[in-house]
């Protein structure tokens, strides 16, 4: 794992950079939140990141997903197979976690956009880093009810669909933190646009959704942004949603339409 690779947000608080997608631990003294997992082919690397950190995968109380994409459910049915770790998305992205149906862009959809710069090497890895295996989790779980969660960092979902029906943000209201999934992120293989900015949109199961959620995000007090694809992003949420807003609008001005499988 390189040290490079986790970054300290805010005490307790590190989002950590896997092959493409990132993960973000909260540790509580000897207890751990941790929040996606990755590639399947990341899970070396989330297992050397939380030893980095002072933790085995044992000190993990829950597993939160914002949503169940290969490349952020990874590892999570090996941790709770293993360890007898619980994890926790929202009721909606349950099945969705049980592969009983999937959202996620088809085979199809990116070879559409090969000519595109960055598709086609992200597309390469994604599969060699397992994003066309098996991830269906058996015993997923929805959170138990509205509001901070019983976990280090009391993290609180806020429902955000769009790229997914289930997807979720976390807000971490003490420390200022908005772990953003893939609601809002800050860069991507396949974008050449650095900064806030929804993904493109073949990955979104519903632009028009992905949209309004970036008013559910504007509205949470937050001037860290902890996104699943990216660098950390240090300034007001608020602004950050506005700008991936107005860019998403200037690419496209009728973004409406299910574009995902």
């Amino acid at each position: 794992m390189r040290e490079e690779a986790i970054v300290e947000a805010a005490p307790g608080v590190h989002l950590v950079h896997g092959s493409n997608t990132n993960w973000v631990v909260l540790s509580e003294g000897d207890s751990v939140t941790l929040i996606d997992t990755g590639y399947p082919g990341d899970r070396e690397n989330l297992l050397a990141s939380l030893k980095a950190l002072g933790h085995a995968p044992e000190a993990v109380t829950a597993v939160l997903i914002t949503h169940a994409h290969s490349d952020h459910l990874g590892s999570a049915e090996f941790l709770n197979r293993t360890y007898g770790t619980p994890v926790r998305l929202h009721a909606t992205e349950v099945p969705h976690a049980r592969r009983e149906f999937l959202h996620q862009v088809s085979i199809g959809q990116v070879m559409r956009q090969a000519w595109r710069p960055g598709v086609l090497p992200w597309a390469v890895h994604a599969i060699r880093s397992g994003g066309t295996a098996d991830v269906a989790m058996t015993k997923p779980e929805a959170f138990p009810h509205e509001g901070p969660l019983d976990l280090p960092g009391r993290p609180v979902p806020v429902h955000t669909p769009g790229h997914t029906p289930g997807h979720c943000v976390y807000h971490l209201p003490e420390a200022g933190v908005l772990i953003s999934g893939d609601a809002l992120v800050s860069g991507h293989p396949t974008s050449r646009t650095r900064g806030p900015q929804l993904l493109p949109r073949m990955f979104d199961t519903e632009r028009a959704e992905a949209l309004a959620s970036l008013d559910r995000i504007e509205a949470l007090a937050a001037d860290v942004l902890l996104p699943g694809h990216g660098p950390v992003h240090r300034a007001p949420v608020r602004e950050a949603a506005r700008r991936a807003r107005e860019l998403a609008v200037r690419r496209s001005p009728a973004a409406t339409g299910t574009t995902a499988a």
